[in-house]
């Protein structure tokens, strides 16, 4: 039994070890030449603005998560249609008229997902704009 899972234990250790290899290597053999710039921290090539702890909006969350509900929406859809051409081909049992059925439910749940954060205002990335009258200024009658 144990024989079945020793070639996954020698890759793991193999792995393991040349990883802590590498590091201690670096950590031994690199150059080592601190300087302030290095020491300072980096913003994808902009100079650091505002204190590590500050708070993000939650609306960048919000973007990432319904991003990733998207995405993962598109992952979902290429599998299915591969057995969808396969169905239309006659490659398989399933019926094309089922398949399509299941994708447009999937579809509008996804549909029902993105109007509901729409309407709750999570794409919505400035401040909200003031409906109503227009300011009247002092002196203006």
């Amino acid at each position: 039994m144990l024989q079945a899972y020793l070639p996954l234990i020698i890759g793991a250790v193999i792995a393991v070890g040349l990883g802590a290899f590498v590091l201690v290597a670096s950590a031994l053999l690199g150059p080592k030449r601190p300087s302030a710039i290095k020491s300072a921290a980096f913003e994808c090539g902009n100079p650091p603005s505002g204190h590590a702890r500050d708070r993000f909006g939650v609306k960048f969350y919000l973007v990432a998560i319904l991003f990733l509900v998207f995405d993962i929406e598109a992952v979902f859809i290429y599998p299915w249609a591969v057995v969808f051409r396969d169905a239309v081909n006659g490659k398989n049992s399933l019926s094309p008229l089922l398949l399509l059925v299941e994708m447009a439910v999937f579809v509008a749940i996804i549909l029902v997902g993105l109007a509901y954060a729409w309407r709750k205002g999570a794409l919505e990335w400035g401040p909200k704009p003031v409906i109503g009258p227009a300011p009247t200024h002092p002196g203006s009658h």
